[in-house]
């Protein structure tokens, strides 16, 4: 009987060595090529972004609240991107949306009657690629605006419910103004289930439920859903501006297929 030699046993040592070695050198490679700050792999730095000194000190207080960190890596944001926020309120997410696209990439801040605060954010800190937009909900895209590749809509969702505002024909104009492939983000103050927009003008928040229904309605797809602002303790009884606990938020991501 003729006896098999012993596969295992018969490997040489130095090929095992060296399969590991070559596996090290690919994973450092690896490493080194990701900058400090990309937790997606996308060649963002968003750390340094945040970090950025052109940002104020209530931003800066806003931001433990806010998670910009965890906020920029889901819109999927990167240079050259032209981008739309609307309710862009004071500006804390149009400028650090402005800072992701860099020069190459445009942000329009949307609001019906941009306020003061905008104004002297933009006065304080000029950015030629940061561009104030005066326009209504029910058709906030600007008619010089290129195709978009994203769109953001952060805590103001539940304002537009309670507004004197046609949500299928503002979310349809949304989807028609993005690229095919393009993002739509909204992140808003949760609502209890079976509430629907009531909570809209007195706890201001909204039912998650509504706006994917809203949202998909459109032809938008659910692309991604983020947990960074979950809080399971919030009761969602109290208003979202007087709550004692940090409130729950979903963060939706959609895509416009295609």
């Amino acid at each position: 009987m003729t006896l098999l030699p012993n596969i295992a046993s018969s490997r040489r040592p130095w090929t095992c060595g060296a399969t590991m070695l070559a596996c090290l050198v690919v994973a450092t490679l690896a490493a080194c090529t990701t900058p400090r700050g990309d937790q997606t792999g996308s060649g963002v730095d968003y750390r340094a972004i945040v970090a950025s000194p052109i940002r104020t000190d209530q931003d800066r207080r806003m931001d433990e609240s806010r998670k910009p960190a965890e906020f920029l890596p889901f819109t999927q944001v990167r240079p050259g991107m032209q981008a739309l926020d609307l309710v862009a309120g004071g500006g804390y997410t149009s400028q650090l949306l402005a800072l992701a696209v860099g020069p190459s990439g445009k942000v329009w801040a949307q609001s019906p009657n941009p306020g003061a605060a905008i104004r002297k954010r933009l006065e304080d800190q000029p950015q030629p690629n940061f561009v104030l937009v005066a326009r209504p909900f029910d058709d906030p895209v600007p008619p010089d605006a290129p195709k978009l590749d994203l769109i953001t809509l952060v805590l103001n969702y539940h304002d537009i419910s309670y507004l004197p505002v046609d949500r299928a024909k503002m979310n349809k104009r949304l989807f028609d103004a993005l690229k095919p492939g393009g993002k739509l983000v909204i992140v808003d103050h949760a609502a209890r289930t079976g509430t629907g927009i009531n909570d809209g003008k007195t706890l201001h928040r909204i039912e998650e439920s509504v706006v994917r229904s809203e949202v998909q309605a459109a032809g938008f797809a659910l692309d991604a859903e983020g947990s960074f602002l979950r809080n399971p303790a919030d009761p969602r009884t109290e208003t979202s501006s007087d709550s004692k606990i940090p409130t729950d938020k979903f963060a939706l991501r959609f895509v416009k297929p295609g």
